[in-house]
């Protein structure tokens, strides 16, 4: 029998403010309906780079709880004003919904922040730029500020450390690694071209806010092409963002309206504050877009859109009412097809293709999709682009590697895998894949050094021991095969080709006891596996354990009864035991599932002609 195949690795009501209460309640329902709208952040297995429809969803929950727990800490902390008094437990309340909102995502905790600019905004009705011309003129600011503000910002700040205490003791204060494909303007030697890069990224946040119709899985790897000098024309997308960005600080400040000041104020309090943790200010992020990040300031966008529209009041105020209704009615729409292009791994994956061309990491998903669909010729070229746009793409080498490996085209295969272990040393699973394509070139040395190096990498790698058993038996070094085998099933005890070829092993070398013990032994671990059962039924009939035999071939044969060479075995096994029209029987159902079954048609003539002779001598 010969050996298995190798293994491939492949929002609000604000009190005394009836006006403000009505615009924001518009802002939260607006953000409702906008927040399906926006994409998720994906991490991807190194190996397969394939979102998975139900797990994506979860994760994107996260993002839509934190903005719950977030809008509820916000209300609770509204209500804590009632009649002029002020009440601790719900402020309380307030920071547990905090924390919560924390719990979900980190973004949660900017909730303070919000709750502090509405006590001082509203609550205290405090004229910023008056605060701020005192601060300026050196006088005292407490003239200004209500009684009890203090106590709530110091209580607040309170939570606030002690969520972050709680947050560090729990998960350490070691920063994620990321990468210049990650969030290459992070990584710009250039201080003045880092700021300019990063404003352009604010500019395209703010457009996806007004317009969300780029929309993208992952906006990484040259999704985002560089600003690499001050002539770059999309420079003016990030002066037009300061001008309305000033434009508007200046009406929050200035305004004689004290309506529109505080309005505006808070606007652009819920519209920045949620934002801070991704502004890349702070510390570096993981990504250059991801659209989860705008869900809560969703709520200052609505809230500044809503005021700027009907404040004052306009001639054409029926018409803006139209407007704004058919702009939802296209929110909605745009989030209907969204839904629909996440339903398919494919729809998601291609839909990426006219908003981010550029992106490595796109066409590799394309490629992978479209390979686990069988499609492997149009995988191939997608793999070369992800390549050709991102030439240290190693996963994407590996993949192309392995289709080229299938389609025998081995040298290039072995160029692409070699030298993706050269850009990334320890990349187990290129490694393995490398030996394997060297073994298949009959480059033994090579590949089992390739194969100990991917063992070296990735300690505990139960198919990679299976492959380098694999290479030790076709050269006949039958210990070291049956050693290997022995590790993968010590790491990875269902290894069932490891099993499984231990077994054929020691029957083809004559060691048929010690096959038997191994089949048993693969059988407690894997009670209903057939190829362990076929294997091990070959060996005891061998041993003219007949019986046993017979009822190994029929168990694997309830399990999988199109087997053609199980039928075959079997009808061999009632030739030696002289059951012969039992053995008749399972010849003609092997050769009619497979007519072209080596050895079976020779040893059905043979009954056929014992059969015929005993009918001759029967009187």
């Amino acid at each position: 029998m010969a050996l298995s195949e190798v293994y491939w690795d492949h929002q609000i009501p604000l009190p005394k403010l009836a006006p403000v209460q009505a615009k924001v309640t518009v802002a939260l329902v607006a953000l409702l309906c906008f927040i399906n709208s926006y994409d998720g952040e994906f991490v991807f297995d190194d190996s397969e780079a394939i979102v998975n429809n139900k797990v994506a969803g979860i994760v994107g929950r996260a993002d839509l709880l934190c903005a719950l727990f977030f809008q509820l800490s916000f209300l609770t902390y509204c209500k804590a004003f009632n009649r002029g008094r002020f009440s601790v437990h719900w402020v309380v309340v307030s920071l547990l919904l905090c924390a919560a909102a924390m719990l979900c995502k980190e973004q949660g905790i900017t909730v303070l922040g919000v709750n502090a600019a509405f006590d001082v905004l509203l609550i205290c009705n405090v004229n910023v730029y008056e605060l701020s011309q005192r601060l300026l003129l050196r006088k005292n600011p407490l003239d200004i500020l209500r009684p009890g503000l203090l106590t709530r910002l110091a209580l607040m700040g309170l939570g606030g450390l002690s969520m972050l205490y709680a947050r560090w003791r729990i998960m350490g204060t070691g920063p994620p690694a990321f990468t210049d494909v990650d969030n290459p303007a992070s990584f710009e030697e250039n201080i003045f071209l880092r700021i300019v890069n990063y404003n352009y990224y604010y500019s395209l946040n703010a457009w996806l806010l007004l317009c969300p119709w780029w929309l993208c899985f992952d906006w990484s790897m040259g999704c985002v092409p560089l600003i690499k000098s001050a002539t770059d024309w999309r420079m003016v997308w990030l002066l037009l963002l300061w001008c309305i960005m000033i434009g508007l600080i200046s009406q929050a400040l200035c305004s004689q309206d004290s309506q529109r000041r505080r309005t505006l104020t808070l606007g652009l309090v819920l519209l920045v504050v949620p934002f801070l943790p991704a502004c890349n200010i702070f510390f570096r992020v993981g990504f250059v877009i991801a659209e989860r990040v705008l869900y809560l300031s969703s709520a200052g966008y609505c809230l500044l859109l809503g005021f700027l529209l009907f404040f004052p009041p306009s001639p054409f105020q029926k018409l803006l009412c139209a407007s704004v209704l058919a702009l939802l009615c296209v929110y909605v729409a745009r989030c209907a097809l969204r839904s629909h292009q996440w339903r398919l791994e494919q729809s998601l994956f291609t839909s990426a293709l006219s908003v981010c061309p550029l992106n490595a990491k796109v066409h590799y998903n394309v490629g992978k999709n479209l390979a686990d669909k069988g499609n492997t010729t149009a995988a191939i070229g997608y793999y070369r682009e992800a390549v050709r746009l991102h030439p240290t793409y190693v996963h994407a080498m590996n993949n192309l590697g392995n289709i080229l490996k299938e389609r025998d085209e081995l040298i290039e295969a072995e160029q692409l895998l070699s030298k993706a272990v050269s850009i990334q040393p320890d990349f187990a699973a290129a490694w393995m894949n490398l030996g394997i394509v060297q073994n298949s070139l009959q480059k033994f040395e090579e590949a089992e050094h390739s194969y100990w190096n991917a063992i070296h990498f990735r300690k505990k790698y139960p198919d990679c021991y299976y492959n380098l058993g694999r290479l030790y038996a076709d050269q006949n070094r039958h210990v070291d095969a049956l050693n290997a085998w022995r590790n993968a099933t010590v790491l990875k005890p269902d290894h069932s080709l490891a099993w499984n070829n231990m077994v054929i092993l020691l029957d083809n070398t004559g060691n048929l006891v010690q096959a038997e013990q191994i089949g048993r032994e693969a059988l407690k671990l894997l009670p209903s596996d057939p190829t362990i059962m076929f294997s091990l039924a070959n060996v005891l009939g061998k041993l003219q354990k007949y019986k046993e035999s017979e009822g190994f071939f029929l168990h694997a044969l309830r399990i999988k009864p199109d087997a053609a060479s199980c039928h075959g075995n079997l009808a061999v096994l009632y030739h030696r035991w002289g059951k012969l029209e039992l053995a008749k029987k399972h010849y003609e159902l092997s050769l009619k599932l497979d007519p072209e079954a080596p050895g079976t048609r020779d040893n059905y003539n043979m009954l056929r002609r014992k059969l015929d002779k005993l009918k001759r001598h029967t009187p």
